[in-house]
């Protein structure tokens, strides 16, 4: 075993969890997924697939029709993006990991903006990188990134920068000002960025979008080359509702993508046609579907932000993106403990600040992707009279 994996922290959020899974009286909003299910059409064209015998090994690169199809749907939310320049992958994890093998040799600087997914800093640490923490600051319950401190910390020994914007936990989100900052100085350090862009479609702006309106975050993609040293990763898990079926791509230099295939073939060897099937079927309706998700949404949002801005001694922020209120509560100083409280005693599942790094700590992550923002009252309820006692 090496050392390294060893080393690796197990996941706070499922210490939390395995304290409440199998109790039918809690309200889980510990995992980051919806309890929405995944839309009939999208698993309608998966069976049609399984039942027309789609069950063998795939380009690894992806189907070329759906390749096709993401092409046309980035594209049309950024500058135009190429097939040449897009790999279908076993999920935007997978995608995140083969950025890691690609660019990472052992001994490397990685930068990596926190608190974040522990992945992000969990996966260049698995490829031996030197991992250098830069940290948001929370300013009345939002936080912000310093840029001049990112700056200072990216230079010409940075292999790579990693960010996630829209980000979970915190909703924290990059303008496009800041990106333009960031592109052009990894440009001159000659520095990677790998962008998580999961979140990009779950962006909420100031003024409610108009019918027919395409809401999407600041992307990398609105200002890159092609051959720019970026690479950037989506997943079908967040705006489709597909988190179970494991479907994500990446977007980078089409020189990088030729390796990326050889990459591809030594972890997973493809990704199912079936669940590329249910992909294009997903990517088919997300003219409507996705709109229809993102206003559902910012009314969950907005109803268990406002809930929670009412209660004693909790300082949260209406996050602009991702799906997740980030809050604390004053006195509180160990999340990974309350955490473990609110579940045990009060049937409210919440993940802990830390399950993404100590810059977290004192702080809850609650996903409000629900069904019902009735559900959401519940808990602010439940957590109204464990602050009581």
């Amino acid at each position: 075993m090496r050392q390294v994996i060893a080393d690796l922290p197990a996941s706070r959020i499922r210490e939390v969890a395995n304290a409440g899974l199998g109790r039918s009286d809690v309200l889980a909003f510990w995992f980051g997924e919806s309890d929405e299910i995944t839309p009939m059409g999208v698993r309608d064209a998966a069976v049609t697939s399984i039942e027309a015998g789609e069950t063998f090994y795939a380009h690894n690169l992806g189907l070329p029709v759906l390749r096709e199809a993401l092409s046309g749907y980035i594209s049309a939310l950024h500058r135009p993006v190429g097939v040449e320049r897009i790999a279908v992958t076993s999920s935007g994890v997978s995608a995140l990991m083969l950025a890691q093998q690609a660019l990472v040799d052992p001994g490397d600087e990685v930068v990596v903006v926190v608190p974040v997914w522990p992945n992000l800093t969990a996966q260049p640490a698995i490829m031996g990188a030197r991992v250098r923490r830069v940290s948001l600051r929370a300013e009345a319950g939002a936080w912000r990134l310093d840029l001049d401190e990112l700056l200072a910390a990216v230079t010409p020994a940075t292999r790579v920068l990693v960010l996630n914007a829209p980000n979970n936990p915190t909703g924290w989100t990059l303008t496009r000002a800041e990106q333009q900052v960031i592109l052009d100085h990894c440009r001159r350090t000659g520095t990677w960025i790998v962008s998580d862009e999961v979140y990009e479609r779950l962006y909420y702006p100031d003024a409610v979008p108009r019918p027919g309106q395409v809401v999407c975050a600041p992307s990398f993609l609105d200002l890159a080359d092609p051959e720019d040293r970026l690479v950037v990763v989506h997943s079908f898990s967040k705006s489709f509702l597909m988190t179970g079926w494991r479907l994500g791509n990446l977007v980078a230099p089409a020189a990088l993508i030729e390796q990326l295939g050889k990459l591809i073939e030594f972890n997973t060897s493809c990704t199912p046609v079936f669940v590329q099937r249910a992909g294009l079927a997903a990517l088919a309706d997300a003219p409507v579907s996705v709109p229809a998700l993102q206003a559902r949404l910012r009314v969950c949002r907005d109803t268990l932000v406002a809930a929670l801005q009412t209660l004693p001694r909790v300082e949260v922020a209406t996050p602009p993106g991702a799906m997740y209120a980030f809050l604390r509560i004053d006195g509180e100083r160990d999340a990974l403990s309350l955490a473990r409280r609110l579940v045990t005693d009060h049937g409210l599942g919440l993940a802990p600040g830390t399950a993404f790094g100590d810059e977290a700590e004192g702080w809850l992550r609650w996903c409000f992707a629900s069904r019902q923002p009735q559900r959401l009252l519940q808990g602010v309820d439940r957590l109204a009279r464990a602050l009581a006692l």
